[in-house]
């Protein structure tokens, strides 16, 4: 082979190198990728109206309004008379109506009734868009084996969701039930939770070049990252205990603050006949547990964002900053809603407030493994 001269010019046309194998979405065009984001977005606004929908549908009342789960034919609501007479005769059957709303006209049946399948249709709305989007971008070519199992994992997780809803739904038909299983309440939204952490992640991931985050995770602070993973599980429990204070109404109940009842630890914190299902079914209990582990997570934030505020990466100390200013602000909201008996303006605003919490404790995670790259011109993105 002859010697190439030291400063011989290389051509422009050379071949660049061979792209990984296996992963299309990191090394085909701009425009897949960012179209992939895009997708990501809409079912991530779709998972945060389904959590919100969700919410006002337990705080109205309405979730047991519809008796039956008809994945495909319930899609399709009452358009006749007889039709809104058969759905409301089906709700009369049910312990709900016959303790606690046995005046409920029709027209009261209906307000119900569409909060429901509100709800429900959405969920179905969320399936579909998922599916077309997964088909189109599998089919398509442009996601590879890596990102093809990650979305496929999101749609399981969906279709999964809807067997917990029903679930959670026939624990509120049985004899003695006038609402749903608060544990199952729980469950229901951890699972909206996770899957809404899940796409969170993924957009922030699809958000910059593969081969940035590749260098980014190099100057990545493992430190940082492990503190805030146990920051976002704690967020996530607490998120789990404001489902059950939902669950029986514990919020609407003891509305004093910073004690209960005028007590800072509850008299009837500890019924003896009820044993473990205190924590799930006693209104104390379980409205006590939340408050300390609301005092217990704003502690451990401010021991995560100073730590946070130690990076040397001034995107990673933004984010950990607006982090701590969304739990100051999730901490107020509790405050107001209990004052104020929970009612449902402000409960819904609560909640909200609980996703945005628990997406910037993703964004801060995020950062903290993935740091921006910063330069003597400044932050490189």
């Amino acid at each position: 082979m002859a010697k190439r001269p030291i400063f011989q010019e290389v051509s422009d046309t050379a071949p660049a190198p061979a792209a990984p194998a296996g992963n299309l979405i990191e090394t085909n065009t701009k425009g897949a990728r960012t179209a992939v984001r895009a997708w990501l977005v809409v079912l991530f606004v779709m998972v945060v109206a389904m959590i919100l929908l969700g919410g006002a549908t337990r705080l109205t009342g309405s979730g047991l309004s519809i008796t039956e789960w008809k994945p495909v034919t319930g899609s399709f609501p009452p358009t006749s008379a007889a039709a809104w007479q058969s759905e409301f005769a089906k709700y009369q059957q049910i312990p709900q109506f016959q303790i606690e709303n046995p005046t409920m006209d029709l027209a009261g049946f209906q307000r119900i009734y569409w909060w429901e399948w509100s709800h429900r249709q959405l969920g179905r709305a969320i399936g579909l868009v998922w599916a077309v989007g997964f088909l189109l971008f599998w089919l398509t070519g442009r996601m590879g084996p890596g990102w093809a199992t990650r979305f496929l994992t999101l749609g399981l997780l969906g279709g999964l969701q809807g067997l917990v809803g029903w679930w959670m739904v026939s624990s509120g038909l049985v004899a003695g039930m006038t609402s749903v299983a608060s544990y199952r309440l729980a469950v229901h939204l951890g699972l909206a939770f996770a899957i809404l952490g899940l796409i969170a992640w993924n957009m922030f991931q699809l958000g910059r070049p593969q081969g940035q985050l590749i260098r980014a995770r190099r100057a990545g602070e493992p430190k940082l990252f492990s503190m805030t993973t146990g920051l976002m599980h704690l967020t996530f429990v607490q998120i789990l205990l404001g489902a059950l204070v939902a669950g029986i109404d514990a919020g609407r109940q003891y509305t004093g603050w910073p004690t209960m009842g005028g007590e800072w630890i509850p008299a009837a914190i500890w019924d003896p006949a009820l044993g473990w299902r205190n924590f799930f079914e006693n209104a104390a209990t379980v409205q006590f547990t939340h408050r300390m582990v609301g005092y217990l997570l704003a502690i451990f934030a401010v021991v995560v964002w100073a730590r946070g505020r130690r990076s040397p990466h001034p995107v990673t100390r933004g984010a950990f900053t607006v982090m701590l200013v969304a739990v100051a602000l999730q901490i107020v909201l509790g405050i107001v809603n209990v004052i104020y008996g929970s009612p449902l303006h402000a409960a819904l605003t609560h909640q909200l407030g609980a996703v945005l919490l628990f997406v910037l404790v993703i964004r801060a995670r995020h950062h903290a493994r993935y740091p921006y790259e910063t330069s003597v011109r400044g932050t490189i993105r």
